[in-house]
């Protein structure tokens, strides 16, 4: 069966739709992505017919959402090729999973002289919670430096990791640039030298098959909300060992086996020590809805068929005067531009007169615009469902604001 992206349009009932007087053309899907009706109708499926407060209930209400919760783990694991279900902590989104990382394993693990790697092209949530951890234990924060072209500068590796290097945090692929780094030889880097990796996946999972075992790296978070799914909620991966050690970051109901005033508490098994309070059961409900739809689709057949659509856009906007593009040729997902002297919010906000959705600023990526020189970018993302006609949009739009104001 090929791919068709008319029948996946059809499946994305917010893209049938205006927007100032232009058919809406959605190039964001890097920070949130559009939600099929499958996913849509399966959370209000479940508001409808099974919810209930999940664990220790002994209702039939109770019983089957927590069966439905624990379904979605599972569901979740084989989607990663975790080793067990126990390896999946529900969380928030990737900035909850680095955080809790950070806060719990990293607070147990990491101390004063020690040393946490991470790149010049990371997220601000993949570095924020490393600065903070530095900062309160006395630890350093190097980052691996940049080719021109968006790709690591390999030759510097060596220089970067020692043995008091603990962590090295990376992500798989920029939200900025799209490079899609070399996991495999960075974590067997890593490794050699003692130290342990957490892979921040957000903008990883929707464009191609994730293995973590494959990748032999110890933590892995992404974000259901990137990959057709609800906000506020995602996936962290840990290696079991590892998550047996790790202390809980926070605490409440669900995450206990037994509290005493006199004689203090006793955790939960992993995971659930890590999911204090009542989880979002909805939102991870619509989260497995968006696993299955994706895995129904095929991860390989949707990578096939955006990475053609890629190659497609970089040429036509190699058209654009003025445009200067940002990352490497072979990138996976978003293309980061400017457009001469223009500010990328003014680009923008002419773009969104022509009913064209591309996302302007830093991209919580400050450390990366100050290493190109720039106070902000405009971002194209390219998903499943967009197609070669609204890039071709896109590249006329661009070219009409070229003539508009020079």
């Amino acid at each position: 069966m090929t791919f068709s992206v008319a029948q996946v349009r059809a499946d994305f009932p917010i893209l049938a739709q205006e927007v100032n007087g232009q058919p809406l053309v959605y190039l964001d899907s890097a920070a949130s992505a559009q939600k099929p009706a499958q996913v849509i109708d399966a959370e209000a499926a479940f508001y409808r017919h099974d919810y209930a407060a999940v664990h220790r209930g002994v209702h039939t209400l109770s019983a089957r959402a927590t069966e439905k919760m624990e379904n979605v783990r599972r569901l979740a694991a084989q989607f990663i090729n975790a080793r067990s279900a126990e390896e999946l902590v529900f969380v928030r989104g990737t900035t909850e999973g680095i955080n809790l990382v950070a806060n719990s394993w990293g607070t147990s693990n990491v101390r004063a002289g020690d040393n946490i790697v991470i790149s010049e092209m990371e997220h601000h949530a993949n570095i924020v919670p490393w600065q903070m951890l530095c900062a309160r234990v006395g630890a350093e924060l190097r980052a691996i430096p940049l080719n021109p072209d968006g790709t690591l500068r390999r030759e510097a590796l060596a220089g970067l990791f020692d043995d008091k290097t603990r962590l090295l945090a990376i992500t798989q692929v920029s939200n900025v640039l799209g490079t899609e780094n070399p996991l495999a030889e960075l974590c067997a880097l890593a490794h050699r030298h003692g130290a342990k990796v957490l892979v921040d996946g957000a903008q990883a999972v929707m464009h191609r098959r994730v293995d973590v075992q494959a990748l032999e790296c110890d933590f892995y978070a992404f974000s259901g909300h990137k990959l057709y799914g609800p906000g506020g909620i995602g996936v962290l991966y840990a290696k079991e060992a590892l998550l047996e050690e790790m202390p809980p970051w926070q605490g409440g109901g669900a995450m206990i086996a037994s509290v005493s005033l006199r004689e203090g508490t006793r955790w939960a098994k992993s995971p659930w020590r890590f999911e204090a309070g009542t989880p979002n059961t909805g939102g991870i409900i619509g989260l497995g809805a968006a696993i299955e739809y994706v895995s129904a689709l095929g991860l390989e057949k949707i990578g096939a068929y955006e990475q053609t659509l890629m190659r497609y856009a970089l040429r036509r906007l190699a058209e654009v005067p003025d445009l200067t593009l940002y990352g490497p040729t072979e990138r996976l997902g978003v293309i980061a531009f400017n457009l001469g002297k223009h500010h990328a919010y003014d680009v923008g906000s002419f773009l969104d007169g022509y009913g064209i959705a591309v996302r302007t600023g830093h991209h919580c990526a400050m450390p990366l615009m100050a290493y190109y020189n720039v106070p902000a970018m405009c971002r194209a993302s390219l998903a499943l469902y967009n197609t070669h006609e609204e890039v071709d949009r896109l590249v006329d739009g661009l070219q009409r604001i070229h003539r508009l104001l020079g």
